[in-house]
């Protein structure tokens, strides 16, 4: 029996869990994503990948600015989900839309947790010099990306690996792992443990300023600085070219 499925994403990365979804058949009863940006000449509305991906599978798209009015609690539970799946969607949940499906919400986040919680795992795990990443599947609560792990599986970062190339492999990773997830919440034997209290760290945005390339570093910290914002938003420096 096929489970009832609000999905809940924006970036290209979103896009393989929502394919994967679609394929395995499942009741995409709804997608949510980040209203359409100005971008381009003309500066065009454009929605995002995972609004586009919904459009052409004929879901139904909302793209509310906020999820915390009353009348926008209604209408997601209106959607009578048994599960939202979530992954890169780009707002914080409310508690009230938490609880409104019958299973919650499960995230797919691009680390192994309680590593890199937060908004850039991918960029922190290359900035740091990791060896290894890993996707988690956990239940989403009130914290910072806090909630009990149901599946994780590691992958090994390439020493020349870059952000763009790490970042297509773990969401297809994502997408294979969600389908399992669903497979295992449908068949009552997914069980969840809660993260350890050790190793906890924050994938904090990239600021524009860490793209700056300080040659005194080492050779190792330049290159997981390049590879590690390569391609957005690219490491850059300054030099004298002749006269300029």
């Amino acid at each position: 029996m096929a489970l009832r499925i609000v999905f809940m994403g924006t970036p290209d990365f979103s896009v393989p869990a929502l394919e994967a979804l679609l394929h395995a058949g499942h009741d995409l009863a709804a997608v949510y994503s980040q209203p359409p940006r100005r971008s381009g000449r003309g500066m065009k509305e454009t929605p995002s990948p995972v609004h586009s991906r919904a459009d052409a599978a004929g879901i139904p798209v909302f793209t509310p600015t906020s999820l915390k009015p009353v009348e926008a609690v209604e209408r997601f539970r209106g959607h009578d989900a048994d599960v939202a799946v979530v992954v890169a969607y780009g707002m914080l949940l409310p508690e009230t839309i938490l609880d409104a499906p019958g299973h919650g919400a499960l995230n797919i986040h691009a680390s192994l947790l309680p590593r890199w919680r937060g908004a850039a795992p991918i960029h922190r795990a290359i900035l740091a010099g990791d060896t290894e990443t890993g996707i988690s599947i956990m239940k989403m609560d009130a914290g910072l990306d806090t909630g009990p792990v149901a599946l994780t599986e590691a992958l090994a970062i390439g020493a020349d690996e870059t952000v763009g190339a790490l970042h297509d492999r773990l969401a297809s990773l994502g997408g294979r792992m969600i389908v399992s997830a669903l497979d295992a919440l449908e068949s009552g034997t997914l069980t969840f443990v809660d993260q350890p209290a050790k190793g906890v760290t924050y994938a904090h945005k990239i600021d524009k300023a860490e793209a700056l390339i300080d040659w005194r570093r080492s050779s190792t910290e330049v290159h997981n600085q390049i590879r590690g914002l390569s391609p957005f938003p690219g490491a850059w420096c300054a030099m004298p070219i002749g006269d300029r």
